[in-house]
Parts: C-alpha cells; sequence; structure tokens
C-alpha cells in the first residue's frame, strides 16, 4: 500500500478498518442482490458492482457531506460508501416506497437528495452535463464545494463526455471526473472501442490534470482522489482520475459474458480489492483474525436487516403515482 507508506494518506488502524468495512459492505450487499435477483425480488436490470469496490469507498474518503455525487447505473457501491443506508438502497431495489427514490428509481436510479447523491443515470455518460450543472450552480454562488462524477470508460466515446470536459475546463468549475475503466464497458474490450485506449489522454486536450491510478488498490484511489479533491476545492479547475478496475461479474444479469475469457476474470480476483486489502491489513499486523471476523458479522447483519426492511416495506399507495409528474396542461401534480 505504497500510498500510505508515503504519507499522501494517514492511515490509522481505525481508518483502515473503516475502509475494509465500507468494501466488504458493498461485496455482500451486491452478492445478496444477485441472489434476490435469481428469486425474482428484484427485478428490471441489475448491475453489479463486485470487484469495483475500492473506487467508490476510496474517492469518498476525499469528499465533504456538502459535495455533490453523480454516478452511473452501476451504483449502489457508489451510495453505500457515500452513507446511504443499506436499508433505504434495499427497499428501492425492491420497488418499495420506504426506498431512497421511493420505490420510483430501482436499481438504476437510486438518489438521495439528503446526501447530495444525484444519481443513478441509466443513460451511458447521461451524468456528466448534470455534474457541470451542479458544479456551475455552485461557482456561480461563490461555494466552495466539489461535484464528483463517476462514469464508465465507454462513456468517453459519447459525445457528452467531451462537451462536459471542455466546458469543465474552459470555465474552470469544480468538477472531479472519476472514470472507472473496466476494459469492457458493456460488452467490447477498449482496444475494439477506442483509436486511443488511454482514457486519461483525453483529459489533456483539454488541459485538465489527470491521474492514472490501480482501481484495486484502495489506498491508491484514495490517495488520487485527496490531491484532485483538494485542488478543485481550491479553485484551480477540474481534475479527472482514470481508476483502473475491473468487474468480476457481467455486465448486467442478462449479459451472457461472451466476450471474455473466464480465466481471465479468475485472474483478476486474485487482486481483487477486498481479498488485497485484507492480506495487506493481516501481513502487516494493522488487523487481526479476528478484528475480520467481526467485520464480516456485522456487515451479515446489516444486510439482513436490509432484506427483512425492504421485504416489509410498504409499496406506494396508488393515489400518489401522479406525485411529482408533470402535465402540459396543469402543471405540476401537487
Amino acid at each position: 500500500m505504497s500510498r500510505a507508506e508515503d504519507g499522501r494518506v494517514h492511515l490509522t488502524r481505525e481508518h483502515a478498518l473503516e475502509l475494509l468495512r465500507r468494501m466488504m459492505l458493498i461485496r455482500s450487499f451486491e452478492e445478496k442482490c444477485a441472489e434476490l435477483y435469481t428469486q425474482e425480488k428484484i427485478r428490471g436490470f441489475l448491475h453489479l458492482y463486485i470487484g469495483e469496490e475500492a473506487n467508490a469507498v476510496g474517492v469518498m474518503q476525499a469528499l465533504e457531506p456538502e459535495d455533490a455525487i453523480v454516478a452511473t447505473y452501476r451504483e449502489h457501491g457508489h451510495a453505500l460508501a457515500r452513507g446511504i443506508s443499506a436499508s433505504a438502497v434495499m427497499a428501492e431495489m425492491y420497488g418499495k416506497a420506504s426506498g431512497s427514490s421511493r420505490g420510483r428509481g430501482g436499481s438504476m436510479h437510486i438518489y438521495d437528495a439528503g446526501h447530495r447523491f444525484y444519481g443513478g443515470n441509466a443513460i451511458v455518460g447521461g451524468g456528466l452535463p448534470l455534474a457541470v450543472g451542479l458544479a456551475l450552480a455552485d461557482k456561480m454562488q461563490g461555494l466552495t464545494r466539489v461535484t464528483c462524477c463517476f462514469f464508465g470508460e465507454g462513456a468517453a466515446a459519447e459525445g457528452e463526455f467531451h462537451e462536459s470536459m471542455n466546458l469543465a475546463a474552459l470555465w474552470k468549475l469544480p468538477v472531479l471526473f472519476v472514470c472507472e475503466n473496466n476494459g469492457y464497458a458493456m460488452g467490447t474490450a477498449l482496444s475494439r472501442s477506442e483509436s486511443n485506449p488511454d482514457i486519461a489522454a483525453h483529459a489533456a486536450v483539454f488541459g485538465m490534470p489527470a491521474d492514472v491510478v490501480d482501481g484495486m488498490n484502495v489506498v491508491d484511489v484514495e490517495a488520487a482522489a485527496r490531491r484532485a479533491a483538494k485542488a478543485v476545492r481550491a479553485g484551480e479547475g477540474p481534475r479527472f482520475i482514470e481508476s483502473k478496475t475491473y468487474r468480476f461479474r457481467a455486465h448486467s444479469m442478462f449479459d451472457a459474458e461472451l466476450y471474455r475469457d473466464k480465466s481471465e476474470v479468475e485472474e483478476w480476483k486474485k487482486r481483487g480489492p477486498v481479498i488485497r486489502f485484507t492480506k495487506w491489513l493481516l501481513d502487516t499486523g494493522t488487523a487481526h483474525e479476528s478484528d475480520i471476523e467481526a467485520i464480516e458479522r456485522e456487515v451479515e447483519t446489516i444486510v439482513g436487516d436490509a432484506v427483512t426492511f425492504a421485504e416489509a416495506a410498504p409499496w406506494e399507495p396508488v393515489d400518489d403515482l401522479t406525485r411529482d409528474v408533470m402535465s402540459p396542461a396543469k402543471g405540476a401534480v401537487r
């Protein structure tokens, strides 16, 4: 964990265990979601974050409660790392009224204004213009806060990616762009979709400082995010992080996953963020087996309670179905 050793991240025992707890919570939550999906408790599309936990957890360490988050449709991990309760996220997965979006968003549209968590966005690259707009509003109001925008490398082929990067750089907006590069977007290898697979190089076109980081190392991710967020908060304009990561599950539960070899996935699993960080903690004596076991029990309880909460949560009343719906003739309904 080199970033800890060179002093750029002050990794106390308490902080290290909290990083592990958050990653293990995301992993356990996602595995339970996959199980519930096969039982048809969760319906629709489901995109799991398994393997990418270090990115959400590491980046969130650099953000403040007043900062804004814009995520992708693979955003359950971001929501949990931000501090949205597992019960609220699970109820949303079930489509229940007690969910973070009152059950209207489901898996791809987790939203929580109280945590300044603005999506969950189902459109590839769709969150980028939203992030620019949030950052522009902050700058116009003279507010010192960061808008963090997560997106996958597949978004780099979209027009809104370049438009958003250009405006953010031109207007020196307080945006932290975080590209979670898992190498395959939906199901096409990066080398087959991009003439230049170096995603961070796009930032240089707009004169935007960029950092490439090992997305399987939570400490490296946190260190990069802290440097970038500090610069953004100081008014130095946007920053870009390309996090080299890998999803262990298919793109979605509907994906036959014919575009990569199982042996490749197994090799990546050997350096997965949870197993890698756990080994480092044990090898350095920062944590003991009893600590790991305690976290596992805690996480199991949290996820179990979330499922119980979601199962018992009410559906939205039929009378509320037109709430917040816009009508051309009547304007906003209630």
